[in-house]
């Protein structure tokens, strides 16, 4: 009988999808980066700081949860803290076996000093192929558009994002407040990226309805759903999104913390997991939300009761769910799978 401890899980092979940059910073990197680009922070004591930036379940509203964004990206502003930032977050994956990683960020919110679009992006990428280099793991990176710029920002995001397609860029995303800022508003940038035949994913489905999540794939064709959490409360979308194989891209400490749900014990992850759903977990923000993909996958187990059999599918679907072209990801899924068995977690052959 395999039992399940934090150790476990920490050595299993993971693959985490949903992950920001400018929200999984390392708080001293954080202030060093303030203290060399002389930018002020509301605290000046690491512990303060932490503290600061890292909401608790506690936190009011996806607004509060937001805050801690214009301290994170008042640092990363610079070519060299964009390539340490995401160096340093894929060590700090690597170091819990993360094997596959995609890093989303929005560059226009990186531009305030003077940076071109162009230039943000190939820091991060430099980050990128540095710590591929140095650890195991594969990463991806997301662009992400914002639901409250205007649309012709998105267009120029989706024409970035074109620009670096087979060049690290694996996606598309629109991210921020649902409320007010619908995504069927920022459909020429996505039609643009489908087109040039380039992965989606949206944030859908956290702090508003699942109307917000129809729009996500009938209006800009999502692939995958980013939270998806009210999902649920549309029976005929939810069959549409299993049948589809649409994954949902979950984050269950951040959707506590947002509000997206209202405690732990309503989390639908469970649900729809049961119902059939391409479930996979992810950290969302590892700095604001204090978590880790481990830390996430050990309250699906404590808190929903999954077992063994549960963990491993969860790890394969994040895998199967992943931007790659289909001959890696197999070649990826194989490996894992034999990791996996060599730790007695046997996959059916049928299922890769």
């Amino acid at each position: 009988m395999i039992e399940l401890t934090r150790e476990f899980i920490h050595s299993l092979p993971k693959a985490e999808l949903h992950c920001h940059l400018d929200g999984s910073m390392r708080v001293e990197t954080i202030m060093e980066l303030a203290k060399d680009q002389n930018v002020k922070l509301p605290k000046n004591d690491v512990k303060q700081l932490t503290k600061y930036l890292q909401v608790s379940d506690n936190c009011e509203d996806l607004v509060e949860y937001l805050r801690a964004f214009d301290v994170t990206c008042s640092v990363l502003q610079t070519k060299a803290s964009l390539e340490r930032s995401t160096y340093e977050l894929a060590e700090d994956c690597a170091k819990e076996n993360v094997r596959y990683l995609e890093i989303r960020f929005s560059p226009i919110l990186h531009v305030k000093k003077g940076l071109t679009l162009t230039q943000v992006v190939d820091a991060v990428l430099q980050g990128k192929a540095k710590a591929e280099k140095d650890f195991d793991i594969i990463i991806g990176v997301i662009i992400c558009s914002l639901r409250h710029t205007d649309p012709e920002t998105s267009l120029t995001l989706a024409q970035l994002c074109v620009a670096y397609k087979n060049r690290g860029v694996v996606g598309f995303d629109l991210a921020g407040a649902e409320g007010g800022f619908p995504a069927k508003e920022h459909k020429e940038a996505f039609y643009l990226i489908s087109n040039n035949n380039i992965n989606t994913t949206v944030h859908a489905g956290e702090a508003y309805g699942p109307e917000s999540i129809h729009q996500a794939i009938h209006y800009i064709n999502a692939n995958r759903i980013g939270h998806g959490t009210r999902l649920r409360e549309d029976g005929d979308l939810l069959n549409y999104v299993n049948d589809h194989r649409i994954p949902l891209e979950m984050c269950i400490t951040s959707n506590v913390q947002t509000k997206a749900v209202d405690s732990f014990t309503h989390h639908p992850v469970k649900f729809y997991y049961d119902y059939g759903i391409r479930v996979t977990l992810n950290t969302d923000n590892r700095l604001i939300s204090n978590t880790t993909l481990t830390n996430e996958y050990m309250i699906a187990i404590e808190k929903y009761g999954f077992k063994p059999d549960d963990i491993k599918y969860l790890i394969l679907d994040g895998f199967k769910s992943a931007f790659l072209p289909l001959n890696q990801k197999v070649k990826l899924i194989h490996r894992i799978s034999k990791e996996m068995e060599e730790k007695g977690l046997i996959v059916r052959k049928d299922y890769i």
